[in-house]
């Protein structure tokens, strides 16, 4: 089967599938197409697979496509036939690893809007509150990641651990200035000695590339 995944070497979100698609021993059968997912400007192209015209989109040939990280994560679990379970069969565990998942997703739906207010807004026309309630919510996560790495690293790398780490990373790439590391040891070594060492994660770094024209 034929698979193509729209994809940017910026998103946090399609960094999420990929490592995924990685860990489940699938990247090789995926061909990637650079393709610019403008929160401002619909892809005209793109919304005739996905209305939403968002990133990460997976093409499969014969099969309707498949959109949202989570989604993607989830197939590339269900039809990957190595690597780690990323979303347990038991459903106490299931929910667990879904609660873990939310969080490093809200850790992403807090840093794209606040990327949006510094980035794209006049610094004039900035509304401080809101970056302010940004920076307070991301200061709360990273606390509670410290508090909870330990018995949330106890278990095997799943979805949950995945998406933690990617926001993480991305917190790296975009906001490094806000120093999420400082007093979070436990954190910090969890992200530096174990996840950041992933194979997975290594040959899925962020980087700024030039925007495709279409």
């Amino acid at each position: 089967m034929a698979l193509t995944l729209h994809w940017s070497p910026r998103s946090p979100y399609v960094r999420k599938a990929m490592v995924a698609l990685h860990e489940k021993g699938l990247m090789d059968q995926v061909s990637i197409i650079r393709t610019a997912a403008d929160p401002l400007i619909p892809h005209e192209g793109l919304m005739q697979l996905n209305p939403l015209s968002k990133i990460p989109t997976l093409e499969r040939e014969g099969q309707s496509p498949l959109w949202d990280s989570r989604v993607i994560m989830e197939w590339a679990d269900l039809t990957g036939t190595s690597g780690p379970q990323l979303f347990p069969a038991d459903p106490e565990q299931r929910l667990q690893v879904l609660t873990l998942e939310a969080v490093g997703n809200g850790l992403l739906d807090i840093a794209l809007p606040w990327l949006v207010e510094i980035r794209m807004r006049p610094e004039a026309a900035r509304y401080q509150p809101q970056i302010d309630a940004y920076r307070r919510k991301s200061i709360a996560v990273f606390d509670w990641l410290e508090a909870n790495i330990t018995s949330i690293s106890t278990s095997g790398f799943n979805a949950g651990q995945l998406a933690i780490g990617v926001a993480l990373k991305y917190f790296d790439f975009r906001f490094e200035a806000e120093g999420w590391r400082k007093n979070r040891p436990l954190l910090t070594a969890w992200f530096d000695d174990s996840f950041s060492q992933r194979p997975s994660v290594l040959q899925t770094e962020f980087r700024d590339d030039p925007r495709p024209l279409a």
